[in-house]
């Protein structure tokens, strides 16, 4: 079948039984509008103000404001339940908030208002195609049912995301990885200013995970941007210009990477490992400090004091005969993350815990 914009495709049969991605039901809605749309007069190319859902008696948004400038990768940080999923859900119309308001790219967005999505590419949870279609036939099928995608952008995608030379192959026999960098080649299909990414590096390799920071990073610097949800802490603190991170459905902290980090109250020390308890010893009774903790790495501690003591510490520790290896100011943002989220870690979905930390139930003893 030849659609309008000359794009040839084969019509999925009966036995083509897959979900349809988030990204082709944007577009099927999307309709055609011109690429007019740009970020609020306040530089802000995306905004929630007191926004609410909750599904039955459970509570998933419970007030939630972020703040998304024009032209950054903002990553968007919390714990399992804490409303991630629902945030991108709402942000790109598959649900409805029960009370807020939503702005993108400088204008109100609604339900009733989804035509306004051709500018935005999304991929939300996992992606799913037609499997017995090729990688190319699913992003035909999927351009042919928005504004019109000229071939030539189709195989520039495809090349993007590294698939040109499986681009003829069923997507039935595509690894996760493949089918996920498929999803974000989708995503871009329509050249969008603002990019929404659910787990965007999920079952990526570590070239695969370079190669996704590396394109979001571009696509920042090309004035596009960019709003990732992500577990990956130590990929989103190298990727992101500006982070969210939210808690049982409100915004705990939000700022840029480099003010929130360098402006922690932290100081990490690295001494000898027979050294640490007395080193701890010797670290709590430095005045000013509010706690001294052992760190997972071998040899670390962790001292709750300004990022600008970090000579009072090493001062410290000299006194007393322990010559510090090395010293950090200053935060990373998994102890940020978890600083900030610990006490609504435990969610509706239940909380793992460590083999050191684990406790076998009263009836198990």
């Amino acid at each position: 079948m030849q659609y309008s914009n000359g794009t040839d495709v084969r019509v999925p049969s009966a036995r083509d039984q897959a979900p349809q991605p988030a990204v082709i039901a944007l577009r099927r809605i999307a309709g055609t509008l011109p690429h007019d749309m740009t970020a609020s007069a306040d530089g802000l190319a995306l905004a929630t103000r007191d926004l609410r859902k909750s599904y039955g008696s459970r509570l998933a948004l419970a007030g939630l404001d972020i703040s998304v400038p024009t032209g950054v990768v903002y990553g968007f940080l919390g714990p399992n339940g804490a409303g991630k999923t629902t945030t991108m859900r709402l942000l790109t119309g598959l649900i409805h908030p029960d009370h807020g308001s939503i702005e993108l790219l400088g204008r109100p967005f609604s339900g009733r208002d989804r035509r306004r999505l051709f500018d935005i590419g999304a991929l939300v949870e996992t992606p799913s195609f037609y499997p017995f279609l090729s990688g190319r036939e699913n992003l035909r099928a999927i351009g042919a049912s928005g504004a019109p995608t000229t071939r030539a952008r189709i195989e520039e995608l495809l090349e993007l995301v590294g698939l040109r030379d499986r681009a003829r192959d069923k997507v039935s026999g595509y690894s996760l990885g493949m089918k996920q960098r498929l999803g974000i080649a989708a995503a871009l299909l329509s050249d969008p200013q603002l990019l929404l990414l659910d787990e965007p590096a999920n079952g990526l390799d570590p070239a695969g995970i370079v190669a996704i920071r590396e394109t979001l990073r571009h696509l920042a610097a090309e004035g596009k941007t960019v709003f990732v949800s992500s577990h990956l802490l130590a990929e989103v603190q190298q990727m992101a210009d500006v982070i969210g991170i939210i808690a049982a459905g409100r915004l705990v902290r939000e700022g840029s990477m480099i003010e929130l980090l360098h402006g922690a109250d932290l100081v990490r020390v690295k001494v000898a490992p027979h050294e640490v308890a007395s080193a701890a010893e010797r670290l709590v009774s430095l005045p000013g400090q509010d706690g001294v903790e052992p760190s997972a790495d071998e040899g670390w501690l962790t001292v709750r004091i300004a990022a600008n003591r970090a000579a009072d510490v090493n001062r410290a520790l000299a006194d007393a005969g322990i010559y510090a290896a090395r010293l950090e100011a200053g935060s990373d943002l998994e102890e940020l993350f978890l600083a900030l989220t610990a006490d609504e870690a435990v969610s509706h979905e239940g909380t793992f815990q460590s083999i050191s930390t684990a406790k076998a139930p009263e009836s198990d003893r």
